[in-house]
């Protein structure tokens, strides 16, 4: 019954909004209830004319500056407003609704209605309810108009009073920063974060914590993350979001036993309070047995039209016999080559076929287009024909195309990442039996290269061990580091603690007279402070201001103003790379007890010394 009531009052709503936009006075929306809004009310007059006046004095009138215009409701005795010429009490007054009338519902049809500057003034005007705009907002993403949605909830946490926001608008808040994150408002989306914290409402401050989070996550900046975390914990310490946040992010950090322990606690936690719907504590049971491999299942799961396709990848991978032997030559200088096989060319030209998109061959790891808008088609006929991954071409275009899409996130590894490197890791000792340098511009030796660095920045957060051990191999038969190792490989022996190691691979000077990496420099600067070899470090971070001026400053800084990264590969000496090295590294700072205070102090003789 309330369905049919919720129906039938829309479709009414809806024809008595049209007919007052034709002239905006009440007479013709009477003249309109008595001979059209019968029609979506099973010809109940009586309700028909009980409803227009009810929605008349909720609706906004353009020519009164979008203000409404409501009539006095009359007494019982007294003539109806519906104008019967009866008294209120034996018309309008005798009939019973089926059901409320929300107060902003001729609101929120208007706003999905109006267009262009009539929207636009609406919206200035101030007077469109806190609901109605939540509304009417949702149902334009809904229908694919993000620029409309945007347009409304901008105004929806433009409101004065954010004590008065409806709790409804956590969703909308998230749809708001997923659509500026969507368009490129990356400053938009920082403005809106910062207004909630400082004075939004405590249930948004928590859930702008918890997106603050992720946002920081997805950049790199493990540091910032922790720092979020521990800020939502407090203003929420019950979300049920926070056990799936800190999972990932002690995931990301390297911690996977933490992340189950943790994931654990939550679930007693949570479950003990007796308020969680089965879906969500089903979720936090599993979250708690194997947090990667649930984390890895809702990532699958949540891709939109590749759900399917991806677990079918996943089935193959895991059951992929053992990868043919290759064809490798000794040339003159003694170098190894991979020449690509006649088998294995048709095996690629069967999944170019489907794949269609070209590697960008000036790039370490690139597309000359984007693989994934497709990729239903190519994933389906990979798992029709898995003998398609015998080619080394094609393994290393799948590996590309993984890492470009599940590289940062470290729950993926065990599922896509793993079973390619075993394959690839199989040529590999093929390579390293034959022996010899493997150079990247002989023959066919760029696919296994770039092969190799793909599976290690795929499995660089979820199995750092074998991602650094991948890469430690790589750097052995490419010693002029072609792929950019160095920095990586040196950036996780300090994670784990093996110092002199990163100081022994830092002390390698670049090939081809190449500038020295920043992270490498600074790596230096870290594993010699750990050492205690002090005045080596001081000696170091000159190195590292010829380099690039803004970094020491940089990460000294508690809160310094993020930069934009434009680019996968921000220019050397640039306030972006400066940026990029805090990001990725200022987690290992902290972590180094005095280590930032020592930075602090040799920054102004360092910056001194530089300038002399």
């Amino acid at each position: 019954m309330l369905a049919m009531w919720v129906e039938q009052l829309l479709g009414y709503a809806g024809g008595a909004l049209a007919a007052i936009r034709d002239h905006e006075h009440y007479p013709s929306l009477m003249v309109w209830a008595r001979q059209e809004g019968v029609k979506y009310v099973g010809d109940d007059i009586g309700m028909a004319q009980a409803l227009a006046p009810e929605l008349w004095n909720q609706t906004p009138l353009e020519r009164q500056d979008f203000a409404c215009e409501p009539l006095a409701r009359p007494g019982p005795s007294e003539p109806c407003w519906c104008d019967s010429g009866r008294k209120t009490k034996d018309c309008c007054g005798a009939v019973t609704l089926p059901g409320a009338i929300p107060a902003h519902l001729m609101w929120m049809l208007s706003l999905r209605d109006w267009k262009g500057e009539t929207l636009k003034a609406a919206l200035d005007s101030g007077r469109a309810p806190a609901q109605a705009l939540l509304e009417a907002g949702l149902i334009a993403a809904e229908g694919g108009q993000r620029g409309r949605a945007q347009q409304v909830l901008e105004t929806l946490f433009d409101a004065a009073d954010w004590d008065q926001l409806p709790e409804q608008t956590e969703p909308a808040f998230e749809l708001l920063i997923d659509i500026y994150q969507e368009r490129g408002f990356h400053r938009k989306k920082t403005a809106l974060l910062d207004e909630i914290l400082e004075r939004g409402p405590l249930f948004l401050r928590g859930v702008a914590l918890e997106r603050l989070c992720l946002m920081h996550l997805d950049s790199d900046d493990l540091a910032s993350a922790r720092e979020a975390f521990v800020r939502a914990q407090q203003t929420l310490p019950d979300s049920p979001t926070l056990a799936y946040i800190e999972a990932m992010l002690l995931l990301h950090e390297g911690h996977p036993r933490e992340a189950r322990e943790r994931a654990r606690f939550w679930f007693r936690r949570l479950a003990r309070q007796g308020d969680l719907d089965p879906d969500q504590l089903q979720f936090l049971a599993e979250l708690a047995d194997n947090p990667g491999a649930t984390l890895a299942e809702q990532m699958v799961n949540s891709e939109e039209g590749l759900a399917e396709p991806l677990t079918n990848l996943q089935a193959l991978l895991e059951a992929l016999p053992t990868a043919p032997l290759l064809h490798f030559e000794t040339n003159a200088d003694g170098n190894l080559e991979y020449h690509s096989a006649a088998r294995e060319d048709t095996l690629h030209a069967a999944w170019q076929s489907e794949f269609k998109v070209q590697i960008d061959e000036d790039a370490a790891l690139g597309f000359q287009d984007e693989p994934w808008p497709h990729a239903g088609d190519w994933l389906n006929a990979l798992c029709s024909h898995p003998e398609w991954l015998d080619s080394p071409r094609v393994v290393q275009m799948l590996s590309m195309a993984l890492a470009s899409r599940f590289g940062s996130l470290p729950w993926m590894a065990e599922s896509f990442f793993a079973p390619l490197a075993a394959r690839f890791e199989r040529w590999l000792d093929q390579l390293e039996a034959v022996g010899g340098r493997f150079a990247w511009d002989d023959a066919d030796n760029a696919v296994l290269l770039r092969t190799g660095l793909a599976l290690v920045v795929g499995m660089e957060r979820g199995d750092r061990e074998r991602s650094r051990h991948l890469a430690e191999r790589l750097l052995v038969l490419d010693d002029h580091d072609s792929l950019g190792l160095r920095e990586l490989v040196l950036d996780q022996l300090l994670r784990e603690g093996r110092d002199e190691e990163a100081v022994t691979l830092s002390d390698q000077p670049p090939a081809d007279e190449e500038s020295p990496l920043l992270g490498v420099l600074m790596g230096r600067v870290l594993a010699l402070y750990r050492l205690e070899r002090f005045d080596e470090a001081r000696d170091s971070l000159v190195a590292v201001q010829d380099t690039n001026s803004h970094v020491i400053a940089m990460m000294c800084a508690e809160r310094p103003k993020p930069v934009p990264l434009a680019v996968e590969i921000p220019e050397p000496g640039t306030r972006a790379e400066a940026w990029q090295y805090r990001a990725l590294m200022r987690d290992q700072w902290l972590a180094t007890r005095g280590a930032l205070k020592w930075l602090d102090e040799q920054r102004r003789c360092v910056t001194g010394s530089h300038s002399s």
